[in-house]
């Protein structure tokens, strides 16, 4: 009856109508994905009366039903799929956008929370269950994780590497190296902020440039991070959740092996590319020439004392006496992050392009993430024994998988869920978190992973994307998604198969 309505005036009643709402809403063109999601979860709400009555049936077992996995889901998809399609992808570059969404997503999620009739981690129901699900997902993980990746963030934006050097294969192949290492010590994020400008300026001259950048993403946004929790944001997770700070250097062995055999094969590619360049172009490359130069410096003790600060100042623990209270850790990379900014002369971050833009995104997602990923946690935790998953290589490739077309690091916080529940095969040696216990075999699976796998695809980790771009503004021809991908097959995949049947 109301499109008859409508209607019943002729086109001209309709342009009207049309044209009131674009008036009355502007831009609300621009959201339209988040209304697709809201009639989407409208039969979730319509459900909450009755699901409740679920829940009240099931209470002794106190398991989620699986419907409410999927704002956390949603999120995701969101992630993986709206930067590739052009209705959604203009929108999805504003933050304001990205945090729209993850708020909404998060009200559907805390909505359940307060409704069903038990509640969360021994809590009570209602606005008890909502109180707990904000404590335990925003100020004990998210808080301190985006802290974090912002102090990492400052610090690393107020350093500058120039450097021309001639765009040999050797001279291009130390750089790479030299970011892999950087990456888990500042990180792969700040890594690649630092690394890949002298990389493209020593590469200027030269006509073909897209393989570099394609093995700098594998090397210094992604597998160069395994060592430390501060390399990659899924081992800081990790972290969060009681594995020790130095057990990810146990993974040194793949480390290498990932490494040294990547750099090989750049160092022979790269020979066959350099011997078919232009006459002129090599001369050009061997005659414009910029010595390596760091500015910023100040920052170098400071990323130092930021990792002195992660590594030691956990909380409760016992430091020369003194018990660390919670959030100290918080506050000590929060000053030392307004130390940088103050005493980094302006002029660097400006040659940097240096702006918040990229952790604020990463702010606005997660903050949606961490509230979401609540539910299917507490189902993995009750049913991870029954999903089929035993060996290391069920977790690496599992986790791998999904890292490579979801955020890396929720998913390695889920399968770490799941590998809690599981027992632990006789002989092998437990590690004790937080919360529970995992085998260590499965989580260097895990590990492993998600950090190696983040690189498989433009979105499974936070700096591929970014990397891509700064290239491309560089004139450098990327790869589309698709075809990034036939890099990632044809290079990572069968290694990665050789780690799974000899490493693991």
């Amino acid at each position: 009856m109301l499109s008859l309505g409508l209607n019943s005036n002729g086109p001209a009643r309709s342009r009207k109508v049309r044209t009131f709402m674009m008036v009355s809403f502007p831009g609300i063109r621009r959201f339209r994905p988040v209304f697709a999601l809201a009639l989407v979860l409208t039969p979730a709400f319509s459900a909450l009366a009755a699901d409740t009555a679920h829940d009240a049936a099931n209470h002794a077992h106190e398991i989620p039903n699986p419907i409410w996995t999927a704002p956390f889901l949603m999120i995701l998809g969101a992630i993986a799929l709206f930067p590739l399609h052009h209705k959604t992808a203009h929108a999805w570059e504003k933050n304001s956008f990205k945090l729209s969404l993850s708020i909404a997503l998060a009200l559907v999620v805390l909505a359940y929370y307060g409704s069903r009739s038990f509640g969360f981690h021994g809590s009570g129901t209602g606005s008890e269950a909502v109180s707990a699900v904000l404590e335990h997902a925003l100020v004990q993980d998210y808080a301190p994780f985006v802290i974090l990746l912002f102090s990492l963030y400052v610090a690393a934006g107020g350093l500058r590497f120039e450097a021309d050097l001639i765009a040999s294969p050797t001279n291009n192949t130390i750089m790479l190296g030299i970011g892999a290492v950087l990456a888990s010590l500042i990180g792969t994020t700040g890594a690649s902020m630092l690394m890949i400008r002298p990389l493209l300026q020593t590469n200027s001259e030269r006509t073909k440039v897209t393989h570099t950048v394609v093995f700098f993403i594998f090397l210094v946004s992604n597998i160069g991070g395994l060592l430390t929790p501060i390399g990659d944001p899924p081992l800081f997770l990790g972290y969060l959740q009681g594995v020790p700070f130095l057990w990810t250097l146990r993974l040194f062995p793949f480390w290498l092996a990932c490494v040294a055999t990547l750099l090989a094969i750049y160092w022979v590619w790269d020979w066959s590319i350099y011997r078919t360049e232009p006459y002129r172009a090599l001369i050009a490359d061997k005659t414009i020439l910029l010595p390596p130069k760091v500015r910023g410096q100040v920052n170098f003790p400071i990323l130092v004392l930021m990792v002195l600060s992660v590594a030691f100042l956990v909380p409760d623990r016992q430091l020369l006496g003194w018990t660390i209270p919670h959030h100290a850790r918080e506050v000590v990379l929060l000053t030392l992050a307004a130390i940088s900014l103050g005493a980094t002369p302006r002029g660097i971050r400006s040659a940097n392009d240096f702006n918040y833009h990229a952790i604020i995104e990463v702010a606005a997602l997660f903050l949606g993430i961490f509230v979401t990923m609540q539910v299917p946690m507490e189902i993995l935790k009750a049913k991870g024994p029954s999903l089929g998953l035993s060996q290391p290589t069920d977790f690496f490739w599992a986790t791998g998988f999904l890292s490579s077309f979801l955020d890396n690091a929720p998913t390695y916080l889920v399968f770490l869920e799941t590998a809690k529940t599981l027992p632990t095969s006789q002989g092998m040696t437990e590690l004790a978190l937080g919360a529970g216990h995992v085998a260590e075999h499965l989580l260097a699976a895990i590990s492993l992973g998600a950090v190696f796998m983040g690189a498989n695809t433009y979105i499974g980790n936070g700096p591929n994307f970014m990397v891509k771009s700064i290239a491309e503004q560089s004139g450098v021809k990327m790869p589309s998604f698709f075809g990034y991908m036939a890099y990632s097959v044809g290079i990572l995949i069968p290694l990665f198969i050789l780690i799974s049947l000899v490493g693991l």
